[in-house]
């Protein structure tokens, strides 16, 4: 497989660096496709009899998979480079929904869960920082816009991902022949779009990329696991994504229960074009704050994200039923600092560590979003579950969990106002760092 040798990636003198962000979104938008399994959640569980709790299995195992396989593939992607990880990352994501077919068609919910969950899963870990490292390495004068329009596409994923699969089940059934034949169309689409990627990208040559590498502290990742720095990172971005996920996750029937009772009460159609705006401000804010802290500096942003996330999730608690177009202003800020958060920790991670590993720094760093995706919906929905078991409704149902939000936010706040430069003894030789 010389083809994917990370030798044979090396640009060519003059190779345009803007051509490395549309590789990086090609792989991207793909995997981005997880924001959209809502989708498949109603058809599954009428065709298999499953209950909702069953049909969000493969959702669940994929994003904890995500995290897992981007932290313990780190180093081979930094190893093997750019071109093999989106080769893999194509590779699993599309051989997930082929396995996901097969499961659809003989009636093993086993087998999605396995395609979709496990092997998909793996292919959403690598594919989400194949890139990080090369982008950063590329523009190293505006890591934060570069990582953010690469990452701005995950978070879009769905817009493209909803409509289209919901367009093929109308067309192929809904039922399990239905939903087999559309996850054999996404496995086929998805292994072609994401090859564009395998095939554009590039990595810089030795004199570039040597003088980018001399510019910086550089820190394995061995070591960046030794240093508080990192763990006060992990802390800020686990929190950050427990605030926006459980948001996220709730978003529809949030914004139903907050206007239940008032003479204008929020029907199911505008409460799905809620979501569509909310995934809107979450892509939004993944390129926008991310090029913002290229300016104001990594540590102001997440100021931003946590001091102010803490202060509309007050305002949500307190007056959130008061105005419609007020609470989802509010819930479209938070959304944005969701996606924010993400786009902007690998150029905070470069700030910190280096170029040297800061793919496989990043990798470890994910296992923080494997948390969150459980935490987050996990204090909204058993908070609002116990609320109405005691006869209460509407924003009662929500004001307890938004409180701990707040809680977790200004935690995270202090947590990132506690960041230093890294200490010299976890530094890499500059000799080391350059080979």
């Amino acid at each position: 497989m010389g083809f994917l040798d990370r030798s044979r990636t090396i640009a060519p003198p003059g190779w345009n660096r803007w051509l490395i962000p549309p590789a990086a979104l090609s792989v991207h938008l793909a995997i981005g496709q997880a924001y959209a399994w809502s989708v498949f959640k109603p058809p599954l569980e009428s065709a298999m009899d499953l209950t909702g709790t069953q049909s969000a299995l493969p959702f669940q195992l994929g994003i904890v998979m995500l995290g897992l396989s981007a932290a313990f593939g780190g180093t081979l992607v930094e190893r093997n480079g750019p071109r093999w990880a989106m080769f893999v990352s194509a590779t699993c994501f599309s051989s997930g929904f082929l396995i996901s077919a097969v499961g659809a068609w003989t009636q093993q919910y086993w087998l999605v869960v396995v395609g979709y969950g496990f092997v998909g899963g793996i292919g959403l870990g690598i594919g989400y920082i194949s890139p990080v490292s090369t982008l950063i390495k590329w523009f190293p004068d505006r890591p934060g816009t570069a990582t953010g329009i690469a990452i701005m596409g995950f978070g879009g994923g769905a817009l493209i991902a909803s409509p289209w699969s919901a367009q093929m089940l109308e067309s192929f059934g809904r039922d399990s022949d239905g939903i087999a034949r559309t996850f054999l169309v996404h496995g086929i689409v998805y292994a072609v779009f994401m090859s564009v990627g395998v095939v554009l990208v590039r990595v810089p040559a030795a004199a570039e990329e040597r003088q980018v590498v001399r510019s910086a502290v550089n820190v394995s990742a061995r070591n960046a696991l030794r240093t508080p720095q990192f763990w006060l990172l992990w802390l800020v971005l686990c929190l950050n994504v427990t605030a926006g996920i459980g948001i996220l996750e709730k978003a529809s029937p949030m914004i139903r229960d907050f206007f239940a009772e008032t003479s204008t009460p929020v029907a199911a159609g505008a409460a799905a074009g809620f979501v569509a705006l909310l995934s809107l401000a979450n892509m939004a804010g993944r390129i926008a704050w991310s090029s913002t802290s290229d300016l104001v500096g990594r540590k102001n942003v997440y100021r931003l994200y946590l001091g102010v996330g803490a202060v509309t999730y007050l305002v949500l608690a307190l007056a959130g039923n008061a105005s419609k177009p007020l609470f989802v202003v509010c819930a479209m800020l938070i959304l944005s600092f969701y996606g924010g958060g993400f786009a902007t920790i690998p150029a905070y991670l470069k700030d910190l560590f280096g170029t040297y590993q800061v793919g496989a720094i990043h990798g470890r760093l994910l296992t923080a979003w494997s948390l969150a995706g459980v935490l987050g919906p996990l204090i909204v929905n058993a908070i609002a579950d116990g609320r109405k078991a005691a006869g209460k409704s509407g924003p009662d149902l929500y004001t307890a969990s938004l409180f701990i939000m707040i809680a977790l936010l200004v935690v995270g706040f202090v947590a990132n106002e506690l960041v230093r430069p890294v200490a010299a003894k976890y530094h890499e030789p500059e000799a080391e760092a350059v080979r």
